[in-house]
């Protein structure tokens, strides 16, 4: 496959950056798309030019670092990771357009990598168990019925990859934040702490200048993992049910 990439590039974030269009040639199409973009920047450094920077780590579809914006798609054409979309999808002499994830929360640090570590002060906020809740074989001794453990493992099941924050047209991160707070609130572990975890991890996601969610769904529809968006009601729940109770203390 003979293919014409336009990536954006900038330097740094203070960088306005901008489009630079490359040809890439005989591409296979068993390629996943971060090969692709190897092959790309083996052909840069051999000439002296500088490679192309995005992110990328396990390549397995787990780890949720790969976060390319591709032809107007967070991931690409596929409901997938980056990191799993291979070559096939696309056409031989197709112009492939890349850009990074556009937010302010997200800045881009330089050409398609940007800074996700808002993600990481939302956690920190309160998406953990400080209490302590035993042993293994303690929480395994714990009943707790299937179908509320199938709801937090489908909670669980977020990478943090930050496409619903692409996808969604105010850069709302209540996806993740929803998927952070019900794959604990649902838990008896995570009982203890579940009024004040509502509370802090909203406070947080909004001091990071994320978006405010309108219901249109497009976070859902592009979540490489399927999260889904009755999440974000029972975080509503829990954020509320958390600030009516702290009224009336």
């Amino acid at each position: 496959m003979n293919l014409t990439l336009k990536i954006w590039r900038q330097r740094n974030n203070a960088d306005k950056g901008g489009f630079k269009e490359y040809k890439v040639t005989e591409v296979s199409k068993d390629m996943s798309f971060l090969e692709m973009l190897d092959v790309l920047n083996e052909s840069l450094t051999e000439k002296g030019e500088d490679p192309v920077h995005f992110d990328h780590d396990c390549r397995e579809g787990i780890c949720g670092m790969c976060s390319l914006y591709i032809n107007g798609k967070p991931h690409g054409p596929l409901q997938t990771t980056t990191c799993q979309l291979h070559m096939r999808s696309f056409n031989d002499g197709e112009t492939i357009t890349i850009e990074p994830w556009r937010a302010k929360a997200f800045p881009v640090m330089k050409d398609l990598v940007v800074d996700r570590s808002a993600f990481d002060r939302i956690i920190q906020a309160g998406g953990y168990i400080s209490v302590n809740t035993g042993g293994v074989p303690d929480a395994n001794e714990i009943p707790i019925p299937k179908t509320v453990a199938d709801k937090a493992m489908d909670a669980a099941q977020c990478i943090g990859c930050g496409a619903c924050v692409a996808a969604c047209k105010n850069a709302s991160a209540m996806l993740f934040t929803s998927a952070k707070i019900s794959q604990l609130a649902l838990l008896p572990q995570g009982q203890v702490e579940r009024k004040t975890r509502a509370e802090k991890m909203v406070a947080q996601m909004d001091a990071e200048g994320f978006g405010a969610c309108t219901n249109t769904g497009a976070c859902e529809a592009e979540c490489p993992k399927g999260i889904s968006i009755t999440n974000i009601a029972r975080m509503n729940r829990e954020y509320f049910t958390a600030v009516v109770s702290s009224e009336n203390l």
